[in-house]
């Protein structure tokens, strides 16, 4: 069947058409195919008979929005079936092109694919780059051993001859871990100058500059014969006997300020041993016969890890002493790992060693104090008292490892600038008052009212914030990991009556430091060298952690102190001169 068009031309009508029984005239009379003039059929053809086919020519209306379509004469085969209207305006269109498009052969389609929207955003890309580039970096600082980081380099500092004192001082078991956790600084390469009280003097092995070593074993060894002669004639320092409640003697402020003025040598002093210190007889018989340089520490409550020093001398280990002071509870931790076992105490008449150190074990039923702080405390700053015979000594808190010969320390930073002491200024703070806020603020002592008493009783008696008077102090406020003292009148005396206060508040030894340092007389003469001479002459470590995730030397409970204004308290004009705001 043909449909007639207006061009007179016979059409075939698109029956195949898959859209049901819709019917479209396609012709036009001037342009086949333009869409706009296209008339889609819009009335149903229903229920036609008969086999007489009727042909009606369309009849021309005006141009119209929807135009009515033409009529047709139907098949005969359709007669008695329902046709469906087809869409008629743009649908119908639509309809079309969609039809069109999926009958032509060989056709491509293009199909567009998004990525996943996780994968669109910036967020999780920079995050994902910073995990990538940080992670190496963190695994390699915490597997890698910070003692053996400078030999790696192959640096001419380590390219010298093989000697007994640059071999391991002791093979630790791999579940130790006595490398791990190191803390980062900013260090220079281990083959640069150290500025040793504006000396530079590079602390190397006696290898590579023989005649540095040489001379500072030389010097010390005659400083230690001259001073052990005089010191038999004429003791520096005389202290008080006897046993009271405490070990220090519980001393109230007015009494332990009475000793600031020591004029008389004949005036006994307070300092500690007013209760039993147990010490193992062989270890205090080896105690007594260090007659030189005595280099210390302590590991209480498995707090820290034993260390061996680094960089030392060939004669280091003949000329100085090396004590580490321990409780049960740590050696226990040392017993399971296998680096202190029973037979090791048969050594040197009891006495056990670990590398370079000779462990004495303090039993926990014979310790003067409750907090293993305050009984490391004793051992810090009464080595005097332990060692009588000492010249010289280094302490050295366990979280620190010696990467320099302490012989080579002494020389430098004490006999070099005619020192009693030498000691590192604190990282940040300058003032005790800046230091007694960071001890309340990071929990570094429990008690924080306890803390605020202090200060209180302090600038009562005198304390006043750091300036240039102060001179040639430059802080307030040390970093006591390491401090290397001169054996003599002037440290003893700053060391006994710092520890009393320490005992009368709190083992934290840098907020009693400069109260002390400031009042006391004679004047004790103190080092502070800079902070890249602390680090270049250790490395630091973080303390053990706890089965409950605390460090072995936090307290459990922390007491906090009430807020009230400066107005009316005793370091109102300490605030005030060091905020710079005082009116004197």
């Amino acid at each position: 069947m043909h449909v007639l068009n207006e061009d007179t031309r016979w059409k075939p009508c698109p029956w195949s058409t898959k859209h049901g029984s819709s019917c479209y005239i396609q012709g036009t009379l001037q342009s086949p195919n333009v869409r706009e003039r296209r008339a889609p059929l819009s009335q149903p053809l229903a229920s036609l008979t008969g086999n007489a086919l009727r042909t009606q020519r369309p009849v021309a209306t005006p141009p119209t929005n929807n135009p009515a379509p033409p009529t047709i004469t139907p098949r005969p085969e359709l007669a008695g079936s329902t046709v469906r209207a087809a869409p008629t305006g743009g649908g119908a269109r639509k309809h079309v092109q969609a039809s069109r498009r999926r009958r032509r052969p060989g056709m491509v389609r293009w199909v567009r694919v998004r990525s996943p929207p996780v994968l669109e955003s910036k967020l999780l890309c920079l995050s994902l780059l910073y995990l990538l580039t940080t992670l190496p970096l963190a695994l390699y600082v915490s597997f890698s051993d910070p003692g053996r980081r400078c030999p790696r380099l192959q640096l001419p500092f380590f390219a010298s001859r093989a000697s007994p004192a640059k071999t391991a001082l002791f093979e630790y078991p791999p579940g130790y871990g006595e490398h791990k956790h190191a803390l980062p600084v900013t260090r220079a390469l281990c083959s640069s100058a150290v500025a040793f009280a504006g000396l530079h003097l590079s602390v190397v092995l006696d290898e590579q500059h023989p005649s540095h070593y040489k001379t500072a074993l030389e010097e010390i060894n005659g400083l230690c014969r001259n001073l052990s002669a005089s010191a038999s004639r004429s003791p520096a320092l005389r202290y008080q006997s006897g046993r009271r409640d405490t070990f220090a003697g519980n001393l109230s402020t007015e009494k332990r300020r009475s000793f600031f003025s020591h004029s008389d040598n004949q005036v006994e002093v307070p300092c500690g041993f007013f209760k039993e210190f147990s010490v193992p007889e062989a270890d205090r018989l080896a105690m007594e016969k260090c007659r030189g340089v005595v280099v210390a520490s302590a590991i209480l409550n498995d707090y820290d890890k034993i260390r061996q020093p680094m960089g030392l001398g060939a004669g280091t280990l003949a000329t100085a002493c090396f004590f580490m002071f321990i409780d049960d509870a740590t050696r226990r931790v040392l017993a399971r790992h296998g680096i202190l076992t029973v037979a090791q105490g048969a050594r040197r008449g009891g006495g056990a060693t670990v590398g370079a150190w000779r462990v004495v074990t303090l039993r926990a039923g014979e310790l003067p104090y409750e907090s293993p702080a305050m009984n490391g405390v004793v051992a810090k700053h009464l080595l005097h008292r332990l060692f009588p015979n000492a010249r010289f000594s280094v302490w050295v808190d366990a979280k620190m490892q010696l990467t320099a010969d302490p012989m080579l320390l002494v020389h430098a930073l004490l006999v070099g600038r005619g020192a009693d002491m030498a000691v590192s200024r604190h990282p940040f703070n300058v003032h005790t008052v800046e230091e007694a806020v960071a001890t309340a603020r990071w929990h570094k002592w429990g008690d924080v009212e306890a803390v605020r008493a202090q200060m209180e009783t302090y600038c009562a008696n005198g304390l006043q914030p750091w300036s240039p008077s102060k001179l040639p102090y430059p802080s307030d406020v040390p970093d006591t990991a390491i401090i290397i003292r001169r054996h003599g009148l002037a440290s003893d005396l700053f060391s006994c009556l710092l520890f009393n206060e320490l005992e009368a508040f709190n083992p934290r030894d840098q907020l009693a430091f400069a109260y002390v340092r400031d009042q006391m007389s004679p004047r004790v003469s103190i080092n502070m060298f800079e902070v890249e001479v602390f680090e270049h002459i250790a490395v630091e470590y973080r303390h053990n952690l706890k089965p409950d995730g605390r460090g072995g030397g936090k307290q459990g409970v922390t007491r906090m102190t009430s807020s009230r204004d400066i107005t009316g308290s005793s370091c109102e004009r300490y605030l005030l001169k060091m905020w710079g705001e005082s009116t004197e």
